[in-house]
């Protein structure tokens, strides 16, 4: 199965592009998603971040408040260390764990990895090829700011990422979200068709080689 990444700076498009990709028919697997759920009551990562964090972290029905933590760990990067080591390990294994389930389905198929912190944990090395969604660093901070937070605090998670420089250095295609999203829409129209190409591509020379 062909394993494509999807990543790039926050607010810089990568939520738009994933949906498109939905929409068009493929698989998208979101870290992201995967790693909220595994903070939900129950789950393997709810009592680690209770006792690292402290209650002060839950929402009134006793869920995790994202934004109550992120607002902790974005602020202190010793904190936001000790909250990937909780998190990351368990998302490594259930997104493996999901990927081996879609591959079983669809040996010669394609799926889409979609997460912020694909280049920072590394997890790009095992991946086939590496999308990264870019715009500029002042849209950024617009959009964040649409989103209802404070400069300070918008200005604190593009910090805790990345530089997007370093990872277009990895990317081996660009989608440049920087326009309107019609154009977004378009770049990536044309690249789920040549991806498909390539995943049919892949499965005929696999079945030639078997």
């Amino acid at each position: 199965m062909l394993r494509i990444g999807l990543t790039g700076g926050i607010a810089s498009g990568k939520s738009t592009v994933a949906a498109r990709m939905r929409e068009l028919g493929l698989s998208v697997l979101n870290a992201d998603l995967l790693a909220h759920r595994l903070m939900e009551p129950g789950q393997p990562a709810y009592e680690d971040v209770v006792r690292e964090f402290g209650r002060d972290v839950l929402a009134a029905d006793g869920t995790v408040d994202r934004k109550k933590l992120g607002d902790i760990v974005f602020a202190d990067a010793a904190k936001r260390e000790r909250l990937n080591a909780i998190v990351h390990p368990r998302v490594i294994a259930a997104r493996e764990e999901e990927l081996e389930q879609m591959e079983a389905r669809d040996p010669r198929g394609l799926v889409i990895v979609e997460a912020a912190l694909l280049v920072e944990a590394g997890y790009y090395k095992k991946l086939d090829s590496l999308i990264v969604c870019s715009c500029r660093p002042e849209q950024q901070l617009e959009r964040l700011r649409a989103r209802g937070l404070g400069e300070r605090e918008a200005r604190e998670r593009i910090a805790a990422q990345l530089p997007l420089e370093e990872k277009l250095r990895l990317a081996d295609d660009v989608l440049d979200c920087s326009g309107s999203v019609e154009n977004t829409l378009q770049q990536t129209d044309a690249l789920v068709e040549r991806l498909l190409k390539q995943a049919a591509q892949q499965g005929v020379t696999r079945g030639t080689e078997k």
